[in-house]
């Protein structure tokens, strides 16, 4: 065999090889990798899960609150907290005892108890908590848990060899949601900026209205390239959220 054949076999078993590791990675099922009462996680990528959390509310029921985290090289980050301390103590504990995982921060992604109300027991695990400036802000006045950490427009983590982002974009649900994204397996944490599906506009007490769809279409232009996005309740989805929520949000 020549040596040009040769190289071609190469090349052309290693194209088969990246397609099939890419159609893998395309075709991975979420699965429920955890479920108690108050907490549950889903598997939604390889290295990336939903957790579930739920809180009592006055104008919604018994609403369930989304966050992420993700994974490499036995660490993790995560993004909000769950809803209080006892389920955040129990997120913890599984992390640590079923996925092995050294948590290297926490990341509350607005100031409102379904971001940040578990705060404290990550406080007490000693991890390492990050969030906007305005988030720490509006945390002191309302007399919540304040995180350790703030920054002003954009915030880059390492987790492992991997690395996350969570950045502002501008006003929306409130003047301080910021969002977090994986770029690795391309999955974003829009918090309570973006929307599920067919959802209603929800609770609007600290929202800003005329600017909101503005911000979710600076989120839409920077990450182009997003595969799944997890909103703050409901299900999660692809762009697809994106454009509903600028839609919802339009000012006519």
């Amino acid at each position: 065999m020549g040596s040009i054949t040769k190289t071609l076999l190469i090349i052309v078993c290693s194209i088969i090889s990246f397609v099939g590791i890419s159609q893998k990675r395309n075709n991975f099922k979420a699965k429920e990798v955890y479920k108690s009462k108050d907490l549950i996680v889903t598997q939604i990528a390889p290295n990336s899960f939903e957790h579930v959390s739920f809180l009592q509310t006055n104008d919604f029921g018994y609403v369930p609150c989304n966050g992420l985290i993700v994974r490499n090289s036995n660490e993790v980050i995560v993004f909000d907290t769950p809803t209080n301390n006892k389920s955040a103590e129990e997120l913890i504990k599984w992390i640590q005892e079923t996925l092995h995982c050294k948590i290297d921060a926490i990341i509350p992604t607005h100031f409102h108890d379904d971001c940040l109300g578990g705060l404290k027991a990550f406080d007490e695990s000693n991890i390492p908590s990050y969030a906007y400036v305005k988030t720490i802000e509006l945390a002191k006045a309302n007399n919540y848990a304040v995180p350790q950490n703030s920054f002003s427009d954009s915030l880059v983590l390492r987790v492992g060899k991997e690395y996350i982002v969570a950045k502002f974009f501008g006003e929306g649900y409130t003047k301080d949601n910021v969002v977090g994204y994986f770029p690795s397996e391309k999955v974003m944490f829009g918090g309570c900026l973006i929307k599920e599906l067919d959802a209603s506009k929800g609770y609007l007490g600290d929202a800003n209205l005329a600017e909101w769809s503005n911000t979710v279409e600076k989120v839409k232009q920077s990450y182009p390239q997003v595969k799944l996005i997890i909103p703050g309740h409901g299900a999660y989805g692809n762009q697809k959220l994106l454009d509903y929520t600028i839609k919802l949000f339009k000012v006519q």
